[in-house]
């Protein structure tokens, strides 16, 4: 998962951006980049890293100027190099930097169309290079030199017309403005807002969050819709387009379940309110599988993301709620951690057990979700270390048994512990004593809000049923022999980089 950002302002945006993408810091730890425009210049600064580590004094006095986009990434697998840090740029048409969040599932089949019919390089395995490339050729195909708003809706519209997947994106063409659209399916989030300028013009925001938005004072206009492209000019005007029909509005339920911060609203739902009611949800589950004489003690979140619904799964259980896990700030969130064996080795340095709340106790451990499995053994054992008399687990997601092809760490289903497995089979291999997941009905009505336009969810992770990009069986294994390769690759020291995997030397070209 990724996050993305762009400003146009009346006065330096260096530091606006930094802070956007601090406040993003939690979709991607793995890079970060920023780049600005003043006088029709770029100045460009990415690396691998944090935001905090990857920008220093001296790089923000070189970000000049008042519109730039910023971006924070984690690799989809393997070991990441800086090569694959955005935003990509590419200097023909205009000069076009872009930021991607999301995954282009096909991405090989447009690689090799770049190739032959378009005659454009295509110089990493990133999707995002791919999907720069599209658009700077559908930009180049206009054959205007001073292109108007509403040609860049048009080949905006024929980018929508080349790309399947899920992808909010922000790309500054330079001497014009920043532009934003989301996939018609509005599987990844995408929001804008506005500020009062000093000088009394407008300043814009678009975003992965809001909290990005509101943070830095502005004030949230809307989500962009799906299908949808904004485009702000550098003088702070706007415009829009519906550039293609929205299909079925169904945003991915996993970014309410875990990615999204608490204090995000998205798509008019607060991520915070929708994971209280997972918790209640789930509290309601163990009452009718469990009974009233369920035999927890106490109920004890495992950091940071679970804690909204474990506090509410305990008031209405009618049992304690306690802080078990004191957590290291300075350790990587693992799910989001390059390797098996780095995220298994983090656990134990990235949280430490509390004997007191454990000792002599039942405990039931609430987790927001189980992917792989190994993180929760872990902590399923520094429990019973500490002393715990019985560890129940309950996780306020239902069962992941699906690769996720829309830009998540999940692509492999062999990965995936639920996949292939009973709820009774996962709990002896987790070492609980007792497991509980949630229902996806339950998650679905969770989530739903009332003063939200969203109906439906992606919830491919949970039940295969993937909306957009046409997937199937042949695409999974696709999927899966590539993670298969990268793995072996990676153990005998060749450096993988993968955001969405684009090899050339495995696409037929002609001629």
């Amino acid at each position: 998962m990724c996050g993305v950002v762009g400003i146009v302002a009346h006065s330096p945006v260096n530091q606006l951006l930094y802070d956007a993408l601090t406040m993003l810091q939690h979709r991607g730890q793995d890079a970060a980049g920023i780049v600005t425009c003043k006088d029709g210049r770029l100045f460009l600064r990415k690396e691998n890293g944090m935001v905090r580590d990857v920008f220093l004094t001296r790089h923000m006095m070189r970000l000049v100027g008042d519109l730039g986009i910023g971006h924070v990434r984690y690799p989809t697998a393997g070991t990441s190099s800086s090569a694959e840090a955005q935003p990509f740029y590419v200097n023909s048409p205009y000069g076009i930097t872009l930021a991607h969040n999301g995954n282009l599932t096909n991405a090989l089949e447009i690689a090799a169309e770049l190739y032959d019919e378009d005659m454009r390089h295509i110089n990493t395995n990133s999707d995002s290079e791919v999907l720069l490339n599209v658009l700077a050729h559908e930009m180049q195909k206009l054959g205007k030199q001073h292109p108007t708003p509403e040609d860049i809706f048009d080949a905006t519209t024929a980018v929508y017309g080349r790309i399947e997947g899920a992808y909010a994106v922000v790309a500054m063409i330079t001497g014009y403005g920043i532009l934003a659209f989301r996939d018609p399916n509005g599987i990844r989030p995408l929001i804008y807002g506005e500020r009062l300028a000093e000088d009394g013009g407008t300043e814009y925001m678009v975003a992965s969050e809001s909290v990005a938005l509101t943070a830095a004072g502005f004030n949230v206009v809307r989500d962009i819709h799906p299908g949808e492209a904004i485009f702000l000019t550098e003088s702070g005007q706007l415009f829009s387009r519906q550039c293609v029909e929205a299909k079925v509005f169904a945003p991915c339920i996993f970014e309410y379940v875990y990615f999204a911060r608490p204090d995000s609203i998205m798509d008019n739902i607060s991520v915070y309110k929708a994971r209280m009611r997972m918790g209640e949800k789930l509290a309601q589950k163990i009452k009718r599988e469990w009974g009233e004489a369920h035999g927890i003690d106490v109920v004890i979140p495992i950091p940071d993301t679970s804690r909204t619904s474990a506090m509410e799964l305990a008031q209405h259980l009618g049992v304690k709620y306690r802080e078990g896990f004191m957590k290291n700030r300075y350790i990587g969130r693992t799910f989001i951690m390059p390797g098996q064996k780095q995220r298994k080795k983090s656990v134990r340095q990235k949280l430490s057990a509390v004997p007191l709340e454990f000792k002599n106790k039942n405990v039931l451990l609430v987790d927001d979700s189980i992917v792989r499995g190994t993180t929760c053994h872990e902590i399923i054992q520094m429990a019973r270390d500490a002393g715990a008399k019985q560890v129940f687990f309950a996780s306020a997601a239902p069962p992941v048994r699906y690769p996720n092809v829309y830009g998540i760490d999940m692509p492999a289903r062999s990965e995936l512990i639920a996949s292939g497995h009973s709820v009774e089979e996962v709990c002896q291999m987790i070492g609980a004593d007792r497991l509980i997941y949630q229902d996806l009905d339950d998650l679905i009505d969770a989530v739903q809000d009332k003063h939200s336009p969203v109906k439906q969810f992606d919830c491919s992770v949970f039940n295969g049923q993937y909306v957009a990009g046409n997937i199937d069986e042949a695409y999974l294994e696709l999927l899966q022999r590539k993670r298969s390769e990268q793995a072996k690759q990676k153990s005998a020291g060749v450096q993988v980089i993968a955001d969405t995997p684009v090899d050339m030397m495995g696409v037929h070209t002609e001629g």
